[in-house]
């Protein structure tokens, strides 16, 4: 009989936004997940109890939970939302404005009539207009309801069950008092107080296993050489070298000590930020008690073909492996990327039922392929930011899903699965394999560009550098508790989030925020050891960007004729085409695969064509997605759909969606031609289109009836139907 355990590893983190010298945080992260998805995640395995899982907390998280939850801790929004509505200063009313809207607006501000309505008040961009103006156009009411909403919208299905009164507000939706408000806060301060507890009470009923992280949540390969980076990206260019193995072995030792007083057990396993692993770092595992750490397949397969091993993923990645020398040795379990990246990317576009479906299909598959008795599926993945993206907080989903694994719906067949924790897992099912070579990378793309190698990221890494030299002349010659102080603030500034948003790799509102939280810690630390910091501690990194959309999507400049082949065929045939870009958003996650490496279109006066560019890692897949590419206009909507991996001569399938849902076939076509490429061509008579008309584009990637991702990411791609006196201006977005 083959045996499944089903491992859920959920990780939970937030930088340390805390300025100790000035005793404030001036993000509201911890406070508001604390509602949502902290409380939610736990809430749901307490009605699934026969379910188990792994929660991972980062201490720099734990710690600011009791900051909040004492009071001891100033909290610029808190404070913003607690002042009297009538007593708001220009300026604070300015703040309400402009920062009391940050949520997720299509599950948590549009399904609140009151709070919508504030937003189209308000209007959806801001950035470059006079705040102080538009907040004169809102009454001490309208002030006073979006102070109340910002709280009580990020309170999460958890939390509205223990407290029911918060459902009432909800439902008065208008016209808040002063008391209504503060009795939000107040829930919200004690929802922020039970969460050790609630999660420390499902540890000691053996529900949970709670594990943790590297204290500020540093990328603990970068810490201990920089140079280490030149192992899987020897191109990129580095700051000068940072060594300091004593940093890594103390965020390490911090760690598990910080856990163990609050929850009262020693953790057993790591999460290694970013799931950052080199060899290096195993030996400094069991100093710590530390026995089995987790990260991503792609370290597997990296690990694996630098030994000589060819990597078959149904072979190779659900079971446990042994690395380090014999006797300071631990096991380590790579999660299943694409379950994970489905929970995170996916599942939130469709509904909870078929979300569910969808995964239970998935873990069927994996059994059913695995070649041993003994199997472990490691589902590892954020456990706070994804389910913003779903519509009541993906409770649903989670339900049907712990329901499905509780109820022995993958059993039969020759066949028992459960969930389990990983410590759990790892003693029933123990690593029978050993790795003789780990990989040097992250879960991202198996190394650590995110968070070195731009000129950003190096400056960063250099005033950490100076910071802690001159730290370590003078840590000697000040009283313990100014030493250990100044030691804490240096460690925050080495966690990783700060690097995440330095550089073109992501973007966020806040960016130019934590560029100056990172200064601010070190700052802290000159500060604190009585020195006066340097002036470049005062000075930016980032500078501000924004990405307009005509950067994202550009507009042909010529007519085309291609071969409509799958081949490059020449140069210059989409020469003058347009593009799409394929980098994924800009945000606080992200995706593993794009699947599509390039979009180019044009046309001809009476024809349009589309080219599309999969990756590689598509390229090799057997069945790959379907792509339908969807053209609205104003009269109707038509489907275009075809296999991503067909080969040859294949066909597409073109449809128009009637007045009552179904789609009308209206042909199949053989103009498409699969090969390094896709090239398809579609007469633009069959889609009734004539000069002039407008159209909005979208490209969709479907597998199993699952929308993965979309090109464009936010909104279609607009374009007029070419005429004779076709310009490049008539199209835009």
């Amino acid at each position: 009989m083959k045996t499944a355990h089903i491992c859920f590893l959920w990780h939970m983190h937030q930088p340390y936004y805390t300025d100790p010298v000035a005793g404030s945080a001036s993000m509201p992260w911890v406070r508001l997940h604390a509602t949502k998805a902290y409380y939610d995640m736990a809430y749901g395995l307490e009605k699934a109890p026969s379910v188990k899982a792994t929660f991972n907390f980062t201490p720099s998280l734990l710690r600011q939970l009791q900051e909040v939850g004492s009071g001891t801790v100033r909290d610029l929004f808190l404070e913003h939302a607690q002042r009297p509505a009538a007593d708001l200063r220009p300026e604070e009313k300015a703040f309400l404005v402009r920062h009391f809207f940050s949520a997720n607006w299509a599950t948590m501000v549009r399904p609140y009539p009151r709070y919508h309505e504030l937003l189209v008040k308000r209007g959806a961009d801001v950035v470059g207009h006079d705040l102080e103006r538009i907040a004169r156009q809102f009454s001490k009411q309208d002030l006073l309801d979006l102070q109340t909403w910002h709280n009580l919208a990020w309170f999460g299905y958890g939390t509205v069950s223990r407290y029911p009164r918060l459902a009432a507000l909800r439902a008065k939706n208008r016209g808040f008092t002063e008391e209504d408000k503060q009795e939000v806060l107040s829930l919200q301060l004690a929802a922020v107080k039970d969460i050790v507890p609630l999660y420390r009470r499902l540890m000691e009923r053996e529900q949970i296993e709670l594990t943790t992280t590297p204290f500020f949540h540093p990328i603990l390969p970068l810490l201990i050489d920089t140079d280490f980076t030149r192992r899987a990206r020897p191109d990129l260019p580095l700051p000068s070298r940072f060594h300091a193995p004593e940093d890594a072995e103390a965020q390490l030792q911090r760690a598990v000590e910080f856990h163990t007083t609050t929850f009262g057990r020693a953790p057993a396993g790591l999460w290694p930020s970013e799931g950052s692993v080199c060899p290096e770092l195993i030996s400094m595992l069991p100093k710590v008690g530390l026995r089995w750490l987790a990260t991503d397949e792609g370290i597997l397969a990296r690990s694996l073909d630098a030994a000589q091993q060819p990597w078959q993923r149904h072979r190779d990645l659900y079971q446990p492996y042994r690395i380090g020398p014999e006797g300071q040795d631990v096991t380590v379990l790579f999660r299943d990327r694409e379950i994970s990246d489905a929970f995170g990317f996916v599942y939130h576009k469709t509904t909870p039922d078929i979300a569910a479906e969808d995964v239970l299909r998935r873990l069927r598959q994996i059994i059913y392929d695995a070649p041993r008795e003994q199997i472990t599926i490691a589902i590892v993945l954020d456990g706070e930011n994804p389910w913003e993206h779903y519509h009541e907080g993906g409770e649903q989903f989670l339900s049907f899903l712990y329901k499905a694994c509780s109820t022995g719906a993958l059993d039969g067949n020759g066949i028992r699965a459960t969930t389990a924790t990983i410590s759990e897992a790892l003693e029933a099912a123990p690593a029978t394999q050993r790795l003789s070579h780990l990989h040097s990378g992250s879960w991202i793309n198996q190394d650590y560009k995110i968070w070195i190698g731009h000129q950003e990221d190096n400056q960063g890494w250099d005033l950490v550098s100076h910071t802690r030299s001159r730290l370590a002349e003078i840590a000697a010659t000040l009283p313990s508790d100014r030493a250990q102080a100044a030691w804490d603030e240096l460690y925050a500034a080495e966690g990783s989030d700060w690097f995440w948003w330095y550089g073109d790799d992501f973007d966020t509102d806040y960016k130019e925020e934590f560029d100056r939280l990172f200064r601010t810690h070190l700052r802290n630390v000159w500060t604190i050891a009585g020195l006066p910091p340097p002036n470049l501690l005062n000075q930016p990194i980032c500078r501000p960007r924004t990405i307009p959309d005509t950067d994202l999507i550009t507009a042909p400049l010529a007519l085309l004729n291609p071969s409509i082949d799958g081949l490059v065929t020449d140069f210059f045939e989409w020469r003058g085409a347009g593009r799409i870009t394929t980098r994924p958003p800009l945000g606080a996650m992200w995706k593993a695969e794009g699947v599509l490496t390039d979009i180019r279109f044009g046309w001809s006066l009476d024809q349009l064509y589309l080219r599309l560019d999969p990756d590689e890692q598509s390229q090799a897949q057997e069945a790959g997605p379907t792509i339908e590419l969807q053209l609205q206009t104003p009269e109707r909507l038509y489907h275009l759909s075809f296999s991503l991996m067909a080969t040859g001569q294949g066909q597409f399938l073109l449809s128009q969606k009637s007045a009552n849902g179904s789609r009308e076939k209206i042909g199949p076509y053989h103009s498409i031609g699969h090969g390094k490429i896709v090239e398809l061509a579609v007469p633009f008579k069959d889609l009734q289109l004539s000069p002039g008309q407008e159209v909005h584009m979208t490209i969709l990637v479907m597998e199993h009836g699952l929308e993965v991702t979309r090109y464009p990411h936010h909104k279609a791609a607009t374009f007029l139907v070419p005429g004779p006196e076709f310009e490049a201006n008539l199209w835009r977005v």
